[in-house]
This record gives structure tokens, sequence and C-alpha cells, in this order.
């Protein structure tokens, strides 16, 4: 076996690995800033500000979003790499991984992106938009 074939066969991993290391990194940055806002959350809770606590609801949505994304994107963009460098295994390895990790966190991601979304706020019915005649005979109607 020549040296050619030995660096034939190694070709791509360690691009390959550095991508694993980012998507790892990638994932423990999205978890610490999550558990972060979870602090935040407990502490406010403590506190008597309501609206602090909905924007911390809000951010903590669009940190899990980010965590899913980061979560299920990873592998999938590290099986294409590997696929384009001809590591045929590793790309399905990771693409198993892909959809392994895609069956949960996408109704994580679909949870979070309702409470993004806020329902529409209560509305109180206003006047009515005509004159209406009240008991009694008194009408309060402009012009009689």
């Amino acid at each position: 076996m020549t040296s050619d074939a030995v660096g034939a066969g190694r070709r791509g991993g360690p691009i390959v690995g550095f991508l694993v290391l980012v998507w790892v990194c990638g994932l423990i940055a999205a978890a610490v800033w999550w558990v972060g806002i979870g602090l935040e959350q407990w502490s406010v809770s403590y506190g008597d500000q309501p609206g602090e606590f909905e924007d911390l609801k809000r951010r903590a949505s669009v940190a899990l979003l980010v965590a899913a994304l980061v979560a299920t994107a990873g592998p999938a963009i590290i099986a294409l790499v590997a696929y384009q460098l001809r590591r045929a295994r590793t790309a399905v390895v990771f693409l198993v991984l892909t959809v392994v990790i895609a069956v949960p966190a996408v109704p994580f991601a679909v949870l979070a992106g309702r409470d993004l979304d806020p329902a529409p706020a209560a509305t109180t019915p206003g006047p009515p938009g005509h004159c209406v005649e009240h008991s009694g005979g008194d009408t309060r109607c402009p012009g009689g």
C-alpha cells in the first residue's frame, strides 16, 4: 500500500471532523442560551413585572427554534458534505442521525412557533354603528 492510497482514503476526514465540531459547539451554545433564559424566567417569576415574563417566554421560544434548527440542519449539512467528499458511510450515518433528531425536534419547533405567533387579542364589542332605541320610549339618537 503506497502513501497515495492511504491519502486518498482519508480525503475529507478533517473537513467532516471540523463540521462535527462546529455542530456540537452550536448545540452547546443553543442549549446554554435556552437554559439561561429559563433561569431568567425563574428569577422573574418571583418578581412583580408580568410584561418581562412574556418577553422571556418569547425569547425562550426563539432559542428553542434555533436549537431545533441547529440540531437537524447540522447533521444534514455534514451528510451532504461527506457525500460530496465521497465518504458514503459517513454520509449515511449523518443522514440517519438527521432523521432520528428531526422526529422529536419538529414537534418542539411547531410548538415554539405557535408561541411566537401570538393569538389575536380578545376584542370587546364597541357601541353599535346604528341608533338603538331603549325601553321606555327614550331614544338618544342624534336627530330625534
